[in-house]
């Protein structure tokens, strides 16, 4: 018997993430300077992972999100110059002439954090001229959503946060449980369950992703989509392992 689950499942994309700090790929631990490993350049990074089958690339500025304005744009326009794939990017990205730079540039879509939760109304503005091209991130720290490189809180927890961006526009909002993030312990299910019972939005997983296991508990809450760091870049499974895990193939 095949199911609804099964066609979302099989609809259900891993996108590997490529955070840029230095001019390097790194990976964080919850977010944190300081417990960053590095994997070497952006664009051999990306091209590994589109090589691998990666039909999307998520790409983040990590020393714009800290800092509030965007740090490593040549490194990051190397890497949309050289991939084939949509690609979406954060990190610093505060205005709206921001947002519309880059999808100039060629970013097809852009992911806006703290300026979404500061000023829901962004994202209708940039989506009135670029349909389509807008990813909220809510970023959540022991239930409440967090902002500017996750070192403030903002006082509204995820599903309240949504609700707002159902009727402005937004392609997607990506969930990243900074709890579990980079930990490679495993993922939170409930919390994406419950930020996908509450929005009609499609909502991208991120955060503590370890085993092909979790890969598929976050496809079965509902989710569009995980982005996963550390355990492709450690090796804890393939590209081709964590889809076909998906797609039942495993």
């Amino acid at each position: 018997m095949h199911t609804d689950a099964d066609d979302a499942r099989e609809e259900f994309e891993v996108i590997p993430a490529v955070d840029v700090q230095d001019g390097e790929v790194v990976q964080l631990v919850q977010g944190e300077r300081g417990t960053e490993k590095t994997y070497g350049d952006p664009v051999e990074a990306a091209q590994r992972w589109i090589d691998a089958g990666a039909e999307t690339l998520h790409l983040v500025d990590l020393d714009g999100a800290f800092e509030g304005e965007r740090a490593n744009a040549d490194a990051i326009d190397a890497v949309i110059e050289a991939v084939g794939v949509p690609t979406q990017l954060g990190g610093g990205i505060r205005t709206a002439d921001d947002a519309v730079d880059l999808l100039e540039r060629g970013v097809d879509r852009v992911i806006l954090g703290t300026a979404a939760v500061e000023n829901p109304e962004i994202v209708a503005e940039i989506s009135e001229e670029y349909p389509d091209s807008v990813v909220v991130s809510l970023d959540a720290k022991d239930g409440e959503v967090v902002v500017e490189g996750w070192t403030e809180g903002a006082e509204i927890s995820p599903v309240e946060a949504a609700e707002r961006y159902d009727d402005l526009g937004a392609a997607a909002i990506l969930f990243t449980n900074v709890d579990v993030e980079g930990q490679l312990e495993g993922v939170a299910t409930e919390p994406v369950r419950e930020l996908v019972d509450a929005t009609d939005i499609p909502v991208i997983a991120s955060g503590g992703v370890a085993t092909l296991a979790d890969v598929r508990a976050l496809a079965e809450t509902g989710a569009a989509a995980v982005v996963v760091g550390s355990a492709l870049y450690e090796g804890a499974f393939t590209l081709d392992e964590a889809q076909a895990a998906i797609e039942g193939d495993d």
